[in-house]
């Protein structure tokens, strides 16, 4: 599993008002996009906005972030986004009550802790 954290400047015209009514309704269409497992649509005082995202593989994320999306963070908001891509090892989801190890420690090795 993958977590992107994406993030780009929103132009001084985009509020939070406007951003948020742009997410809900572009929300919907993520729900078929190849590997994709969750989005979190993001916004922060500062003028920033994103996603993060979880993706079944690094290269579904690849190819999502390589085509049309891209173009279109570039003609919306006038500047290429940041993207950062981190490996995830463990998730504990709070509201299923559940823990998912995704890549155990190997057979006899030590933590930090130990």
């Amino acid at each position: 599993m993958i977590t992107a954290i994406v993030r780009y400047r929103l132009p001084a015209h985009i509020d939070r008002a406007a951003c948020r009514d742009h997410f809900e309704t572009i929300a919907p269409g993520f729900q078929s996009v190849q590997g994709l497992l969750s989005k979190h649509f993001i916004w922060s005082e500062r003028g920033v906005a994103g996603g993060v995202y979880q993706w079944a593989s690094l290269a579904d994320a690849e190819a999502f972030y390589s085509g049309p999306w891209r173009d279109g963070i570039i003609q919306r908001y006038g500047t290429a986004p940041e993207i950062e891509f981190f490996t995830v090892f463990a998730k504990t989801d709070n509201e299923a009550g559940t823990v998912t190890v995704i890549e155990p420690a190997p057979a006899g090795a030590t933590s930090v802790a130990d």
